[in-house]
């Protein structure tokens, strides 16, 4: 569903990407992700959008977002909020999709292609917007999880949905393990 002279742009929604591919179980390899759609047209942008919290000493999301702008990735962050919830349970909000649909409403006549890996319903409307601009619009995301990822409307809309299950052996790595804890010392005397 591509052509190697159309001008594509990506639109990685990073939290929705990263939980489809670890319901999946596996990671991204970003490097991989570019040279593929590089390899698919004329890879114009590669949009990254994530939240990151200001206040902690150390992100875990913060290599990666370094890599991936060093790597040729436009990153889009914002901070993210913190509010405890009626529960007392500390919670984070980032909602990055105001941000991507700017940026894919002023990309439209520039491109041929979008490609948004997210399963946001809410981008059903974008999506809509978008081709009726004569730009064609995939979406990868995945049907093979419990619950699935990607909404119902926002598949019928798009012109191309891509199983992201399917790009697994393309784009994918296995998940890293968790470094494990030193063993403790015994202290027991005998």
């Amino acid at each position: 569903m591509f052509y190697k002279d159309e001008r594509l742009a990506l639109f990685i929604d990073g939290s929705n990407l990263y939980a489809a591919a670890k319901s999946l179980g596996f990671d991204i390899d970003y490097k991989l992700l570019r040279s593929e759609f590089m390899r698919r047209g004329k890879l114009l942008r590669a949009f990254y959008y994530t939240a990151l919290l200001e206040n902690d000493d150390y992100s875990p999301i913060r290599p990666l977002v370094d890599w991936l702008h060093y790597n040729g990735y436009s990153m889009v962050t914002k901070p993210a909020k913190e509010y405890t919830d009626s529960m007392g349970r500390r919670k984070v909000k980032g909602n990055m999709d105001i941000e991507l649909a700017v940026n894919a409403l002023e990309l439209a006549p520039h491109v041929d292609h979008m490609v948004i890996f997210s399963g946001d319903g809410d981008f059903r409307p974008l999506v809509e917007s978008l081709q009726r601009q004569g730009v064609r619009v995939s979406v990868v995301s995945t049907i093979r999880s419990q619950p699935p990822m990607i909404s119902d409307d926002l598949r019928r809309q798009v012109d191309n949905f891509i199983e992201l299950d399917d790009l697994r052996d393309v784009i994918g790595r296995p998940p890293r393990d968790p470094i494990p804890e030193p063993a403790q010392a015994s202290t027991t005397n005998e």
